[in-house]
């Protein structure tokens, strides 16, 4: 018994066939929140974007959860995004905890001209939920959440016609005039108040 332990934590380390089976049921995880037509050309990353889980052949870049986080989130976005995307998790491992300080310093950069940001209307998609929706081992999700958001950096609500305010099931405009401005599209996000 002590050798089957010993052997198991060897493969462990090593990055025997235990990892290759956890990173399939990432990747078959972090693909849920892609379209199926855009599934299999995907690009794959593991949450902190240091490995490639999966190389794709299209313009789709996926991150797998984090098994380590409070909730579950995958998402997937437009290859145009990933100098955005990458920045915040930089700054994530620089220790800044708060979203909305990354937010602050990735538009300030973005402002500068140190950030690229895309040059025509980008999608992400974001599938999320408690962690209880989420079986890792096997990578299936039951009763998650799908949210759309276009990146439309600097537009505002004058520029789109959008609202500002939050509509179930309706596009509406987040960060109006930044360079993180994007359309929201939340099917669940319960009725508007006064409905």
């Amino acid at each position: 018994m002590k050798k089957l332990l010993t052997l198991l934590s060897l493969l462990v380390i090593c990055g025997g066939p235990l990892t290759a089976q956890t990173d399939d049921a990432l990747v078959r995880t972090a693909l849920r929140a892609a379209p199926d037509d855009l599934r299999e050309g995907a690009t794959v990353l593991s949450a902190d974007g240091g490995r490639t889980l999966k190389a794709g052949t299209n313009d789709l870049i996926c991150l797998a959860p984090d098994p380590a986080a409070e909730a579950f989130s995958t998402s997937c976005y437009h290859d145009s995004l990933e100098p955005y995307m990458a920045r915040g998790r930089a700054l994530a491992r620089e220790g800044i905890a708060d979203p909305n300080e990354r937010y602050r310093i990735r538009w300030e950069e973005a402002d500068a001209g140190t950030l690229a940001m895309p040059e025509e209307p980008a999608t992400l998609y974001v599938l999320s939920g408690p962690k209880s929706v989420w079986t890792p081992a096997t990578g299936a999700v039951e009763g998650a959440s799908l949210r759309w958001v276009l990146y439309t950096p600097w537009a505002t609500a004058e520029s789109t016609g959008l609202s500002e305010v939050p509509v179930a099931g309706a596009p509406w405009l987040m960060f109006g005039g930044t360079a993180g401005a994007h359309v929201m599209i939340v099917p669940n996000l319960g009725p508007p108040p006064g409905r």
